[in-house]
């Protein structure tokens, strides 16, 4: 009798013996993108560019993925992102951390490209990451100019610590010398920002309603509309783990340890901390609520966060009724 063929070969899958759906995890640095497919075990790599997207897109439809996942890669998976969601593909964006979270479940201790595309095909399988559409053109605009903002904010201040540190005059006109220049793209880049949210009804009517709430000025208010567009949208609790806010408990029979928060989009969850110092000394009712979490003997930093996923869950609820901050 002949031996029948593998259904595997040179990386591609002959899928009527593969059942049920698959999943796509991609592994994406600079200039490759590598791809595992599972359960079929498919595994290809194609260039980061015009050329390997499109090689991409046509072998992913072929293969016709309940998910394609991949990791957030600090701006390299947005090109890929942007590509699979304009081919009506099915693309996920999931938080890094996650993912090694699982591959130490799995015992991954070894780390290649390859490896980790399989890694995140298989958390795609067994955790079903939703669906989410990408944030259209112009969001994707206000995010970048909002996260170079963020940057040039970082440049600055570190360049404020090494003046205070300079043990020589020369030293420190250097240092003065590019701090004014980063005070000026600053103002040009907030100039900018401004600009973009003043042309937009939609996003100026979304800041004059954040900003009707005491702690919510207009940084706050713009970070939040480029970084949660989800917000208005979605539950309570969906939109704290989004941010990094909603409490994970850990518990096992009678033993029960501390809450703590985890994950989500960091530059919002800052944003909302800012938020929530000003609003516990300007805004009366979530001053009341810190106080009296802290007269309840809880910690300061479990009331700011506290406070903070109250104040989130306001904004969410003014954005969705459409209806300003009312001081009841």
């Amino acid at each position: 009798m002949g031996r029948e063929p593998s259904p595997v070969k040179q990386g591609r899958v002959t899928m009527e013996n593969v059942p049920g759906p698959q999943f796509a995890g991609i592994d994406v640095s600079k200039d490759r993108l590598d791809v595992a497919v599972w359960p079929s075990g498919e595994a290809f790599a194609v260039n980061r560019d015009e050329q390997g997207l499109t090689e991409l897109c046509q072998r992913l439809n072929a293969l016709n993925p309940a998910t394609i996942a991949m990791e957030a890669t600090g701006g390299f998976e947005t090109m890929v992102a942007a590509s699979l969601a304009a081919a009506a593909l099915p693309v996920a964006v999931v938080n890094p951390a996650q993912i090694r979270g699982f591959a130490k479940a799995l015992g991954k201790r070894a780390k290649t490209d390859a490896i980790d595309a399989a890694v995140i095909a298989r958390f795609a399988g067994a955790t079903r990451p939703a669906i989410r559409p990408l944030a259209d053109e112009k969001t994707q605009m206000l995010q970048a100019l909002i996260a170079r903002l963020r940057q040039l904010i970082g440049m600055r201040t570190a360049e404020k610590l090494r003046l205070g540190r300079a043990p020589s005059k020369p030293l420190r006109k250097s240092i003065e010398r590019i701090v004014k220049a980063l005070d000026r793209e600053l103002g040009w880049l907030e100039g900018d920002i401004d600009a973009a949210v003043k042309a937009s009804p939609v996003w100026r009517e979304k800041e004059d309603l954040l900003s009707t709430v005491p702690g919510i000025a207009g940084k706050i208010a713009r970070t939040l509309i480029a970084g949660l567009p989800e917000l208005g949208s979605l539950g309570g609790k969906q939109i704290a783990a989004l941010t990094g806010l909603a409490p994970f408990t850990r518990q096992s029979g009678r033993w029960r340890g501390k809450s703590f928060i985890d994950g989500g989009r960091a530059h919002v969850r800052a944003a909302l901390f800012m938020g929530a110092m000003v609003a516990m000394r300007f805004n009366p009712p979530l001053k009341a609520f810190r106080d009296k979490l802290i007269a309840a003997g809880k910690p300061k930093k479990v009331a700011i966060i506290a406070v903070a996923r109250k104040l989130l869950t306001i904004l969410n609820a003014i954005l969705r009724d459409r209806k300003p901050w009312q001081n009841a």
